[in-house]
């Protein structure tokens, strides 16, 4: 079975560059089969949720094509049906952008329903209402639903809650319909803005992205470009806290350091020395930890998808810490197996209570999603003997080279296919 070792580990120290941001890039290709023309994505990641968009592809007649390292050029010309299979979709969660992408050309989409992390369901009561208020009807089925519409027209709309997901369907969506959109508390995630920025290279008319309101004007037309895909933020979160972790110090490059405004407010708060450029970051372990409190929060707040890595890293701060996580109550699996580690965490109701300083001890743990997995290889860097970690699918789904890049900067990590590999490499440790 394939695992990930990770051996206690000195400290980190290095730079790492970081791709392009996975929860973008998914957003963008959906963007992309809104052009009449091909669109050239740069700087997208080698992950496996862009297999799973590929595959969808190829059941739509969308050519995406690889060009070199990092670039896809997508051509949605060619696209006969607009249906993608229950199966396809439940294999991650955002499979709904294709219907805020595909409508207002095709009429009609059918969708699997979203699938993905373990943590929680998705729901998608957001999308519905906002596309039903531009004229889409639903019909839902045991495995999949149909949308359509014989026209999207404008509305001002309103989200009972900020969701980044529905906000950036509903943009899409928005681009191509009828008359004005208006968009109200909305979500002013960087990665909606991202996708705002592509749609606009496209020749879309949309004004307010990354505020809580966004008016966009249909068109009937969007032409192709090239576009950069925006850095990913949580990527470079995690291997900050992970210099705090080991005590050590990393430089993350080809980062917008903006985006992470409030995660380096507490790293800040933790007691890392954080030093930026316009393009870098870089964290420095001080030595001294301080206990803190964390709620998440939709962007500019703490990310829910940090909350995980940034539990390890308060394992080494003496006293007790508090995470609260009211955007995914639910997102806690990590703590269980952080226990099973030596880790004194407890969780109730949406908040986990640990008492960080204690030692760790490597242990068998299991991966339950992508930024989980991340939490617990810092938590084996840090603990005495070996770590097993299985589940390697889920955060394959959303690093690109994370061993690698774990390796370079001194990390004593590999994955493994086999027992046999296994201890040829543990052996060659200990040599």
């Amino acid at each position: 079975m394939k695992r990930i070792i990770v051996q206690p580990s000195p400290a980190l120290n290095g730079s790492v560059r970081i791709p392009g941001a996975k929860n973008s890039t998914l957003s963008l290709i959906a963007a992309a089969c809104l052009a009449d023309e091909p669109v050239r994505l740069c700087d997208v990641p080698s992950i496996a949720d862009i297999q799973i968009i590929e595959q969808i592809a190829e059941g739509m007649g969308l050519v995406i094509q690889r060009e070199g390292s990092g670039q896809l050029l997508i051509d949605a010309r060619g696209i006969q049906a607009a249906v993608i299979e229950p199966a396809k979709a439940s294999a991650f969660r955002t499979a709904y952008y294709f219907i805020g992408a595909l409508l207002a050309k095709h009429g009609r989409v059918s969708v699997g329903y979203p699938g993905g992390d373990d943590f929680v369901s998705r729901p998608i009561d957001q999308h519905v209402k906002a596309l039903t208020a531009m004229g889409a009807h639903f019909t839902f089925h045991a495995d999949h639903y149909v949308v359509e519409a014989a026209s999207l027209e404008g509305a001002d709309i309103y989200f009972d809650m900020i969701t980044s997901g529905a906000t950036m369907n509903v943009l899409m969506a928005a681009a191509r319909a009828k008359g004005r959109t208006v968009l109200r508390n909305a979500a002013r995630d960087p990665e909606v803005v991202d996708t705002a920025n592509l749609l606009i290279q496209m020749g879309a008319r949309i004004r307010g992205a990354g505020t809580d309101t966004i008016v966009i004007d249909g068109v009937t037309h969007l032409n192709g470009c090239s576009y950069n895909v925006i850095p990913d933020r949580l990527i470079a979160g995690a291997f900050l806290m992970a210099a705090g972790a080991t005590g050590g110090s990393v430089t993350v490059t080809d980062v917008i350091p903006e985006h992470l405004g409030s995660c380096l407010a507490k790293l800040t708060e933790i007691g890392l020395q954080i030093e930026t450029t316009s393009s870098t970051i870089t964290a420095h372990a001080t030595g001294v930890y301080r206990a803190t409190r964390v709620r998440t929060a939709m962007y500019p707040g703490f990310a829910t998808d940090l909350q995980q890595p940034l539990t390890s890293l308060l394992l080494k701060a003496p006293g007790r810490s508090l995470i609260s996580d009211r955007i995914y109550p639910n997102r806690f699996q990590h703590a269980a197996q952080l226990r099973r580690m030596g880790a004194d965490i407890e969780v109730r109701s949406g908040v986990a209570r640990l008492n960080g300083g204690k030692p760790l001890t490597g242990a068998l743990v299991h991966a339950s999603d992508i930024r989980a997995g991340i939490g617990l290889i810092m938590a084996g860097m840090i603990a005495e003997g070996r770590t097993t970690i299985l589940g390697v699918h889920h955060i394959e789904r959303g690093y690109e080279k994370m061993i690698e890049d774990f390796r370079c900067l001194g990390a004593n990590i590999a994955v493994c296919q086999s027992d046999d590999e296994e201890l040829r490499w543990l052996a060659s440790q200990a040599t």
